[in-house]
């Protein structure tokens, strides 16, 4: 990174997408991970924190605010372009806005920054620490565990490209993990980041009094799903079949399509934004159908 540029933490969200998922299933999440790494190979922004939900991304960047959009916009565009060869949807992220947000370097705004974006998964109930969350870096900071993985410089040109999903190159110590995608300690800044906090303990206080882990405190279990969204949407074609003889939501009759949501909700806990999200449904129209029942 260029120091004489004017560089800044940058605080990067996505939209969250109300009527449709980035990533459907597992591999997808790993594509996601390999094309952030592919972007920080050749980026002049330094990751510091950064997060992959279903339906949004975090990112938090230290560098100039030109090329913290440019890291999220050459993002939206590998996965975009991945996306519709495997799923045939055109277009899919050009019309999701991008949040660029300055978080000036006071009032302890960068550690603050840090913790929301990792305590996004907390906030959808999807597990108990930040550090069970594989799609992201909670669980690289302060992890006195060495990191396992093979070097990039020990695969075949033809073995990376099958494993990462991209022709990117590389710097050959990076590790590739077990799971097929680049580990994030390769790239991300930890050294910058465990110096914001300087202590494990500080960082988790960060954690804990975030403004998601409030919100998953102040919202209570019985309004949070209690499953991720790549299982409802793995049953959901099954379900379509097993009732009403069809394999997608979208051939169902308005009935017959309250009768599937009443079925998602009551099996799997589940609330509008959600069925709403899975089903590619907009918020209104599944509150809509709920109502109706």
């Amino acid at each position: 990174m260029d120091m004489k540029k004017k560089v800044s933490f940058w605080l990067v969200t996505t939209d969250h997408l109300e009527d449709n998922l980035w990533f459907r299933e597992e591999e997808d999440f790993k594509v996601g991970m390999n094309y952030v790494a592919a972007i920080a190979a050749g980026s002049p922004s330094f990751v510091l924190a950064f997060i992959l939900m279903s339906n949004h991304v975090h990112f938090l960047l230290l560098g100039t605010k030109k090329d913290a959009e440019a890291f999220i916009n050459e993002f939206k565009r590998r996965y975009s372009k991945y996306f519709q060869y495997k799923y045939g949807t055109t277009k899919f992220l050009k019309q999701n806005k991008v949040d660029v947000k300055l978080v000036p370097f006071e009032e302890e705004k960068p550690e603050r920054a840090i913790a929301y974006v990792l305590m996004n998964c907390i906030a959808a109930n999807i597990c108990l620490q930040p550090t069970q969350y594989p799609w992201g870096t909670g669980n690289l900071y302060f992890n006195a565990t060495p990191p396992k993985g093979m070097r990039v410089d020990s695969l075949s040109e033809r073995e990376r490209f099958r494993l990462l999903h991209t022709k990117a190159v590389f710097p050959g110590h990076w590790l590739v993990g077990e799971d097929g995608y680049i580990l994030p300690s390769s790239f991300v800044r930890l050294d910058l980041v465990e110096k914001l906090f300087r202590t494990p303990k500080r960082m988790d206080y960060f954690l804990k009094n975030s403004s998601k882990a409030r919100q998953r405190l102040e919202s209570g279990p019985e309004t949070q799903p209690s499953f991720k969204d790549q299982t409802l949407l793995s049953v959901l074609p099954e379900l379509c079949y097993k009732l009403f003889g069809y394999f997608t939501f979208k051939e169902l009759a308005d009935s017959q399509k309250t009768e599937i949501l009443r079925q998602l909700r009551y099996r799997f806990s589940s609330n509008a934004h959600q069925l709403a999200r899975v089903t590619g449904l907009t918020y209104d129209e599944a509150a809509r159908l709920l109502d109706s029942e």
